[in-house]
């Protein structure tokens, strides 16, 4: 299938996708604009926040590129992470989402914060200037430093989001208290508005030593931990208006056939 065609496939399938590609790039608006006319007027985008923004190392080559020449950086062409720059990138960021949120497809904002981004060396507020520029829209933020997550912090990291209306990202992870994989034994409600859930499947080994992201998450759901995650999925409805649940197990086909599975577990397909 042609590049082009497969969102239109995909959107025969399902009614929301999480959007990707916006992690390593800023989307024009000729890029938004075809998303939008290539799925039906309910579907809705998920859509990840640029690298920039989430703590990770940012080489120059992924912002756009006249920012790429005013960009400072490193010896190793990591751009510095300055006020100027995330609020310029931001700008740009959200000409694209301002088609999708006009025709009504956009859903939540995802964060998905670095390893690196631990309360050792950082501490809350300061995501809250980028919070406090995205409260006009839904925004999730997935933690993946375990230490945010576990005793007296997670009540300060959900207290904090809460109290800024971000949806904490929970997550169904391999059983292991390694630093870099979040506990999969919390359904945190931070916004009811929203629940977000992203699943990563739980094959530990792939996870701590895989070296491209097909090979972390390369796991294929089996049905009863389909049903598990059909139970924590209504779980997590009870008490959010919205819930919306992502595979990331992105080896192969996997992801594609377990959303399926779980559509069938949920009732949603007969």
């Amino acid at each position: 299938m042609r590049p082009g065609d497969r969102l239109g496939w995909y959107a025969q399938h399902f009614e929301m996708v999480e959007v990707n590609s916006t992690f390593y790039s800023v989307p024009d608006l000729r890029m938004a604009e075809r998303w939008c006319a290539a799925t039906p007027d309910a579907f809705t985008f998920d859509v990840k926040l640029h690298q920039l923004f989430s703590f990770h190392s940012t080489p120059a080559k992924l912002l756009p590129r006249d920012l790429q020449r005013r960009a400072a950086t490193d010896e190793r062409g990591n751009v510095e992470r300055t006020p100027d720059l995330v609020e310029a990138v931001l700008n740009l960021f959200l000409r694209s989402m301002s088609i999708l949120r006009s025709a009504k497809k956009l859903g939540a904002l995802l964060l998905q914060l670095s390893p690196a981004f631990s309360p050792r060396m950082h501490n809350l507020d300061e995501l809250g200037k980028l919070i406090e520029s995205l409260r006009d829209y839904r925004l999730a933020i997935e933690f993946r430093n375990r230490n945010w997550a576990i005793g007296d912090q997670l009540r300060s990291t959900t207290d904090f989001l809460r109290q800024r209306k971000a949806a904490f990202v929970n997550v169904d992870a391999p059983a292991e208290e390694h630093f870099t994989i979040m506990p999969s034994n919390l359904n945190e409600i931070t916004n009811s508005t929203l629940a977000y859930l992203r699943l990563h499947g739980r094959n530990a080994r792939a996870y701590l030593t895989g070296k491209t992201v097909a090979a972390r998450f390369n796991y294929d759901y089996r049905d009863d931990e389909i049903d598990e995650v059909a139970e924590r999925s209504r779980q997590l409805g009870r008490e959010a208006h919205e819930v919306h649940v992502v595979f990331n197990n992105n080896a192969l086909d996997y992801a594609p056939r377990a959303a399926t599975r779980l559509r069938t577990a949920l009732g949603q397909l007969i």
